[in-house]
């Protein structure tokens, strides 16, 4: 019986405990990787999975999850020998007693933008992965914090295999991945790229996982999956702090949120496992049903269109001088500066359209979706009269997008709708067909219904189709304008579909255009317009819209309302055709962008000659501001290290400055940065170099497992006074602690009264503060942003 035949037909399905605990706890010694103990101690890995299943597994997950070729590089063994060892040792222990999972984790470096591996990259370590467990009866991407990063495994496992896939990511206390990824935002995107199963797991204990269990089921019908620690570690014994009755008590209060796929994570065993089986008898699934409408977004941000919602409409070169020439120019920092200035001013999604016959759309349309989403977490539309555009944009999308648009022509909706279906998108359904656009409104809804019948036939929901019944020119032709608002009406309350109008081309040629577009509209929306596209920075029709939700009782308490207009001034309406270097270094650095900022700093440079002015009143105090937001979670991950990618660069001006000027360097001081020796793991090693070199501070980065000797020589070559150390593993925070003891015993880095000359910070998710200060460290830091904060108090 296969996984999908499993779902069908058990109450609940039963998975196996953590892997890496068992390692630890069995002794055993390996060179490189753990994964490479499918190779020199095959017996072991075997005798954990045969005692998993004597426990009660249903599936157990072969010994892979890290076996891919970045964590192999310069490893004895290749994946295929790896992976291909792991899936055969698991198939051998358990027979036809259970099924084996492929078991996938994070590939371990960050992707764009926030790092520098690229989507396409991703994609194909994961390719190779899926090709060399072929041989498994399941595939599982878990302990996922990067929503883009999974999109990419998700991807690689549909087109390069026709195994089940669940996926469970990682989440903290916050509701958020590290990333900032949404337990929404990862619902709704791995639910529409059609996974069967999906949920959490790692990081905290069930008893924690409740908030962020109950707030996925909202947005999926899926089955859901929960594989939680057994707590946390006790910094004193190393044992986790939940014991096995108490761990199955806890997950079976989570049932009542669709929860059917039920295992551990770390510090669990097969005690843990035979605990859940037995607690689960006689106890029935209670399938979870969503309890939202429509939903677009990105990884961080989630958009129900359960009233009307803004669209924004200016990231389109039609009609517009300047940004034709950007798109020339290949000046992406003015297209950012459109998508902030129409969030800034009400848009909750961002239609883009980049094209223009002198570039290619393609490619212009992948760089240009990073790009805005990099520095804005608004959903976007991606819009395209061309299907290779459309697909490319949809690839690179993360999170949930709309695609602008099908229409009624055979040809459109063979090659859109299909796209739309396999990157489980929204679509705007324009009606018009090979005869172009019918005058009546019947005409429109034949269209409509047309559009609607074949999005269902393939498996679209017609709640994601949104019908756009075209908005005339009503100079032209007046009577459009009705006609317009009738089929509009009938699509709303006989299809029952969303419906979608570009707003402004109804007053095109007259006088007072503003007026009539705000009249238009509110009709519009009388009518049952649900997205109207419109260009937020006139406030007039913003306006509209945010009045129409409070009249009509959407904006509850007229609280939006209030939050938009109660400042004592408002701020002015943007220029639309404002360019990006109206901006100040400040509000550079604090979007994201680079390459303005880098510009904005020379100019001051040649002006003022001030450098260190610029570095401490301009540079820091925007990082600050970011952090800022950071720590109150107001804005994520990507956006963090976008601000200090900028701030990086417009540091790197002053300093040529400055050498140029005067022969010197910049630098506040030298840090040494190291994961410990037997972790391989080094996103957080690398956010933390980033932020610290956007600081101001000479990063020494040692990299990934590395030699307690090795941290002491540089410190010592080098004269380095502060070393920061990371791990992610249990099994390597023994390493971290030989690291701390030997720098501590080691006389060149010592004072004349035997104290230490070297501040030790440490991170990583298995640490926490009592068990930091126990091993000898002097400062723990959460996060990246403590980092920085420590280096302050340090080194200035």
């Amino acid at each position: 019986m296969g996984f999908r035949e499993l779902l069908k037909e058990k109450e609940f399905i039963i998975l196996d405990g953590a892997t890496g605990t068992m390692i630890q706890k069995s002794g055993v010694q390996y060179d490189e990787v753990p994964e490479t103990l499918n190779i020199t101690h095959p017996e072991l890995i075997a005798s954990f999975h045969k005692a998993y299943v004597d426990a009660g597994a249903d599936v157990v997950y072969a010994n892979t999850f890290g076996a891919n070729a970045y964590k192999l590089e310069g490893c004895s063994y290749s994946v295929e020998e790896i992976v291909g060892a792991g899936i055969s040792i698991a198939k051998n222990a358990v027979g036809d007693r259970a099924l084996v999972a492929l078991d996938i984790g994070s590939i371990g470096q960050l992707l764009e933008p926030a790092g520098s591996l690229t989507f396409e990259q991703a994609y194909e370590y994961y390719k190779q992965l899926i090709l060399a467990g072929k041989d498994a009866d399941v595939i599982v991407f878990e302990t996922m914090t990067d929503l883009y990063e999974l999109k990419a495994a998700v991807l690689a496992a549909k087109e390069n295999s026709d195994k089940p896939i669940f996926t469970t990511m990682t989440f903290e206390r916050n509701m958020r991945t590290f990333t900032g990824t949404l337990p929404s935002a990862f619902a709704v995107t791995m639910e529409n790229l059609g996974v069967d199963a999906l949920g959490v797991n790692c990081s905290l204990g069930p008893d924690d996982l409740e908030p962020i269990v109950s707030e996925i089921s909202k947005y999926t019908n899926l089955p859901i999956v929960i594989k939680p620690n057994a707590g946390l570690p006790d910094p004193n014994t190393n044992e986790y702090d939940v014991m096995p009755d108490d761990f199955a008590k806890s997950s079976l209060s989570l049932l009542k949120y669709g929860v059917k796929v039920l295992g551990g994570c770390c510090g669990t065993n097969p005690e843990y496992i035979k605990a859940l089986k037995d607690a689960l008898t006689d106890k029935k699934y209670q399938p979870s049903k969503s309890q939202v409408d429509t939903i677009v977004c990105s990884a961080s941000s989630v958009v129900e269109v359960n009233h009307p919602r803004i669209i924004g409409e200016r990231i389109n070169p039609t009609g517009k001088k300047l940004f034709k020439q950007a798109l020339v120019d290949n000046n992406i920092d003015y297209i950012l500066t459109q998508a902030l200035s129409q969030t800034g001013a009400g848009a909750e999604i961002l239609d883009v359209n980049v094209g223009h016959p002198e570039i290619d759309e393609k490619q212009m349309m992948v760089r240009v979706l990073k790009a805005i989403q990099s520095v804005c977490d608004a959903p976007l539309q991606i819009d395209s009269t061309k299907p290779d555009v459309l697909e490319a944009g949809l690839r690179a999308y993360n999170g949930r997008p709309i695609v602008n648009s099908v229409n009624g022509e055979e040809k459109s909706l063979s090659t859109v709708l299909p796209l739309v279906k396999k990157y489980g998108a929204c679509v705007v359904g324009l009606t018009l067909d090979e005869n172009g656009i019918p005058k009546t409104a019947e005409g429109r809804f034949e269209i409509a219904k047309r559009i609607v019948e074949r999005a269902e036939a393939i498996g679209i929901d017609r709640r994601d189709v949104f019908i756009d019944c075209l908005t005339m020119t009503v100079s032209a032709e007046q009577s459009a304008c009705r006609q317009t608002l009738n089929a509009l009406h009938r699509v709303k309350t006989e299809l029952g579909c969303k419906t979608c109008l570009g707003v402004s081309n109804i007053s095109f040629g007259l006088p007072n255009r503003d007026l009539v577009t705000r009249t238009f509209l509110t009709m519009a929306l009388e009518e049952g317009l649900d997205l109207p596209i419109i260009n937020p920075n006139i406030d007039s029709i913003t306006g509209a819209v945010r009045a129409y939700r409070v009249l009509d009782g959407i904006d509850k308490n007229s609280m939006d309302f209030i939050a938009a207009y109660n400042d004592a001034a408002q701020a002015p309406a943007a220029n639309n055709n404002s360019a990006a270097s109206d901006l100040d270094i400040m509000t550079a650095v604090f979007n994201g962008l680079k390459k303005e900022g880098a510009l904005l700093t020379e100019k001051m440079l040649a002006e003022t000659g001030d450098a260190m002015k610029i570095v401490n009143e301009m540079l820091i105090p925007a990082l600050d501001k970011v952090g800022e937001g950071f720590e109150k979670n107001k804005i994520f991950l990507p956006q963090l290290i976008q601000s200090a990618n900028a701030a990086q660069a417009c540091f790197d001006v002053i300093k040529s400055h400055i050498s140029k000027t005067s022969g010197e360097t910049v630098s506040k001081g030298k840090i040494i940065v190291a994961t410990v020796k037997g972790d391989i793991h080094d996103i957080g090693k690398n956010i933390v170099k980033v932020l610290l070199d956007n600081y101001g501070y000479t990063v020494v980065d040692l990299g990934k497992d590395v030699d307690p000797q090795l941290v002491v020589d540089t410190a010592i070559e080098q004269d380095i006074k502060m070393i920061g150390l990371s791990a992610l593993m249990t099994t390597t925070l023994k390493s971290m602690e030989d690291t701390i003891k030997l720098v501590r015993e080691t006389k060149e880095l010592q004072n004349p009264d035997g104290s230490s000359k070297c501040v030790i910070f440490v991170g990583g998710a298995v640490l926490t503060e009592e068990y930091a200060m126990k091993i000898g460290a002097d400062y723990y830091c959460r996060d990246a942003k403590e980092s920085v904060d420590t280096a302050k108090k340090v080194l200035g």
